[in-house]
């Protein structure tokens, strides 16, 4: 186990040294989390949840990474590169991250995501992904050629035949 105040001597040692900003994040994430949660650390956890610690950390640094990419270029050169339906995905992209991760420091905070208006925030930004969802979608869709459609059915229904027509048919069946 590690001692508390061991863990924000590190910290802080590091914070004083500027040596913050060559930390990996990951663990600059995790030092805050422990000195916020105020508690030990205790190396001897269940190990059936080590899996979901891993996919955890492994989570954080995917996060890193893509904030790394996103931080390297700014804002307004990234959507002057992209068409507005594109600016639009980005944009409630980044705002359900950033509430998503909001509803995780509620949650870590022991408050209740689903009673603050965060739940309804996301919500909120969910309906606008699905118009821009279904924007996309009509943009793929493939556009009806109304001439071939009605070839096609007409071909494709059944015809009676004319009553002669029908009349011939027996007689030439009768005859064999």
């Amino acid at each position: 186990m590690y001692d508390m105040t061991y863990l924000k001597k590190i910290f802080f040692m590091n914070s004083r040294t500027n040596s913050v900003s060559n930390m990996n994040s990951k663990n600059l994430i995790f030092f805050q989390l422990v000195i916020m949660a105020g508690e030990e650390i205790n190396e001897d956890y269940p190990v059936e949840i080590h899996e979901y610690l891993s996919t955890f950390e492994n989570s954080i640094g995917a996060v890193d990474e893509m904030l790394k990419t996103m931080m390297s270029v700014s804002r307004n050169e990234l959507l002057q590169k992209l068409d507005p339906l594109e600016q639009a995905k980005v944009d409630l992209v980044s705002a359900y991250t950033l509430n998503s991760m909001f509803w995780v420091y509620l949650a870590t905070q022991g408050v209740n995501p689903k009673e603050h208006p965060v739940k309804q925030e996301l919500e909120r930004i969910r309906v606008y992904m699905n118009r821009v969802k279904e924007i996309t979608d009509k943009k793929k869709a493939g556009k009806l050629d109304r001439g071939a459609a009605s070839r096609f059915v007409k071909n494709a229904l059944w015809e009676p035949r004319p009553k002669n027509a029908s009349k011939v048919a027996n007689k030439g069946k009768s005859k064999n």
